[in-house]
This record gives C-alpha cells, sequence and structure tokens, in this order.
C-alpha cells in the first residue's frame, strides 16, 4: 500500500505539473492568443497523462484521481480501508506538482488565482467530463484495457475543448489548481461546486455503467 500510494502521489505531482506547467508556458509563448494557449495546454496534458499512465499503471492503476479512485472502490475494485491512502497521496501529489511547476518558472510556491469559472454550464460540463472519464476508463477495461492510456490521454485533450469548463475531471486537480494564478487557475470559491460535480459524477456512474457494460446472459447467468 505504501509503494501505491508512493506511485499516486507521484503521478499526480507529474500530472499537475503538465498541467500548470504547460500553460504557463503556453500563455508566455501564445502572444495572447487563447486559443493557441488552450490548444498546447491540452495536448501538452493528454500526452502526459498516456506516459504516466503506461508507467505506473501496473503499480497502483494509475488512477491520480480522487474520482475514479471512488468509483473503483463502489465497483470493488479496491477495498475501502485503501482509499484514503489513494486519496491522501494524490491530493498530496497535486500540491507538489503545483508548488513545482510554478518552482521551475519562477513563480511563488502557491498563489491565490483571479480566474472566474462558475455557473450552471460549467458545473454541468464538470458531470460530463467526469462521467465520460469514467466511461472511457470502465469500457476499455472490459474490452481493451491495453487501450486506457491512450483512450484516457485522448479523452481528456478533447474535453478540453468540448466541455464549457475545459475539463477538470479531478477533486485533486481542482484543488491545486486553486493554488495557481496562472493559466490553468481556478478561483478558490469556485472549487468546491467543480469538486461537488465530480464526486456526485463518480457515486452515480457506477451503477449505470455496471448495467451498460454488464456481460451477456445465459440460463440467467453471465457469460464472458
Amino acid at each position: 500500500m505504501v509503494r501505491r500510494a508512493a506511485t499516486e502521489a507521484l503521478g499526480t505531482a507529474f500530472l499537475l505539473m503538465a498541467v500548470v506547467g504547460s500553460g504557463i508556458m503556453a500563455e508566455r509563448l501564445s502572444a495572447g492568443n487563447v486559443a493557441l494557449a488552450l490548444l498546447a495546454n491540452s495536448v501538452a496534458t493528454g500526452a502526459a497523462l498516456v506516459a504516466l499512465i503506461l508507467a505506473f499503471g501496473p503499480i497502483s492503476g494509475a488512477h491520480f484521481n480522487p474520482a475514479v479512485t471512488l468509483a473503483n472502490a463502489l465497483d470493488g475494485g479496491i477495498q475501502w480501508h485503501e482509499v484514503p491512502g489513494y486519496m491522501g497521496a494524490q491530493f498530496s501529489g497535486a500540491f507538489i506538482g503545483v508548488a513545482s511547476a510554478h518552482l521551475m518558472f519562477g513563480l511563488p510556491l502557491f498563489s491565490a488565482p483571479h480566474r472566474i469559472r462558475s455557473g450552471p454550464a460549467l458545473w454541468w460540463s464538470e458531470f460530463v467530463a467526469t462521467f465520460g472519464l469514467l466511461a472511457i476508463i470502465w469500457g476499455c477495461s472490459r474490452a481493451r484495457p491495453s487501450a486506457i492510456p491512450y483512450a484516457v490521454g485522448a479523452y481528456i485533450a478533447a474535453a478540453y475543448w468540448f466541455t464549457a469548463s475545459t475539463s477538470f475531471a479531478n477533486p485533486a486537480v481542482t484543488l491545486a489548481r486553486a493554488a495557481s494564478d496562472t493559466f490553468a487557475g481556478i478561483r478558490p470559491a469556485n472549487a468546491p461546486a467543480f469538486i461537488a460535480a465530480q464526486v456526485g459524477c463518480a457515486v452515480v456512474a457506477p451503477k449505470f455503467f455496471r448495467w451498460l457494460f454488464r456481460s451477456p446472459t445465459v440460463g440467467g447467468r453471465e457469460v464472458g
């Protein structure tokens, strides 16, 4: 468990370095072109996710996301007594990642963002983004597990663009980004609603997925 928690912390830290660091670099190099900055930010995040899941998946499952951990526990994928260790590592790693990204670009370790991200459209976007992420993981884990790293990376890169919230879809990422006054930041007062949408989705989605992805039955018994 210690090794898995360390892996979750390290992976989440690098995920936040990718999210925040690429956001800083993109904003500095895009000359005020927000679309170009978002493109760079989304591609870097998606690519980093592929690499991190490939590297750390065999050790901890590469959740890097409390919503994924919660949904996995509700489905019996991990034991409930392991959940605090996973989540504690993810939240800790997320803040370490933000601090590391700031250090690389000569910024204060933490800073209060002023970027407003609020309103029903963005809250619904976070529910949709999280639902889609869980659907990708759930479906691939049953049909093609080896594709999970690529599917998750591609989905998150795409969801940056098709969701109004730019797809945080991760409570640890959301909370840590509330400590970064950069392109990737979110005002602390806006973070709780995002997290509520993400956690709410993680609670309700497993029931739907168990029905959607259930095995066919023969004589009342599941097969395959």
